[in-house]
């Protein structure tokens, strides 16, 4: 995205509350989410400036937890020129030096989506996102965007993995990684393998940030983030470090 893109001042934007519905992440607890009007487009600019505040993309939806009593959902993002990967993520590098990155526009396709179906079966099936389909995967990560991307990662000629992510102006946005579940593949972690290579990639695009969306410490499957250091949290409009 180019920084002269013109920028809608945020105070002239409409936004919508949901209504409350059961929290995805922890038990017994109500969410909100804050929505941008879903007749604005998240075009470059605006898009930006919502990100900064914390916001996330959902296909074309841009989104923000807004919940009553609970700021258990903390923005967080890695400094790419201060990160340094610890012993367990140099393994899990060297370990995928055979794969092949490639990165293409977030259009659907069916082996994307087959493989999607598959992950989803076999490490969500007690989430909100099964039974998975086509119209659900093409609302959530395909996108006919610019700054929308894939990256398919190769195992020989075999698709082993797909990241999709936003490249801003102030960084890369990861959004959503999925791979193939297998006694094999899992010892290779294609999670921690994915951000390690957008780490990089942001590095060579000269992107300051990579935003990994929502940490949630009372929650066991966004834990993981915080291996990533250093790793800066959105406190109100401002960033920091964060001190565990």
């Amino acid at each position: 995205m180019s920084s002269n893109t013109p920028r809608r001042p945020v105070r002239d934007l409409r936004f919508f509350l949901t209504v409350p519905h059961a929290c995805s992440y922890l038990p017994d607890r109500e969410a909100t989410t804050l929505f941008l009007d879903p007749q604005e487009s998240p075009v470059p600019g605006v898009y930006d400036s919502l990100a900064l505040l914390g916001f996330r993309r959902s296909g074309r939806h841009l989104y923000r937890p807004h919940c009553e009593g609970c700021n258990a959902c903390r923005s967080v993002r890695i400094p790419v020129e201060h990160f340094a990967a610890n012993r367990t993520q140099r393994k899990i590098w060297r370990r995928n030096a055979d794969i092949t990155v490639r990165v293409v526009p977030a259009y659907y396709a069916s082996h994307h989506y087959e493989l999607y179906a598959e992950y989803i079966r076999l490490r969500h099936a007690d989430g909100d996102m099964y039974p998975p389909s086509r119209e659900q995967y093409r609302t959530f990560l395909t996108l006919n965007e610019p700054y929308a991307h894939l990256m398919e990662m190769y195992l020989g000629n075999e698709l082993a993995g797909v990241a999709a992510f936003d490249q801003l102006e102030h960084g890369l946005s990861a959004i959503y990684t999925f791979y193939t579940v297998s006694d094999e593949l899992d010892k290779r972690s294609l999670g921690t393998f994915a951000i390690l290579r957008l780490i990089e990639l942001s590095r060579e695009k000269a992107l300051p940030y990579l935003y990994l969306g929502y940490w949630i410490e009372e929650c066991r499957k966004m834990r993981y983030k915080q291996a990533f250091t250093p790793l800066e949290i959105l406190d109100g409009r401002h960033w920091r470090q964060l001190i565990r």
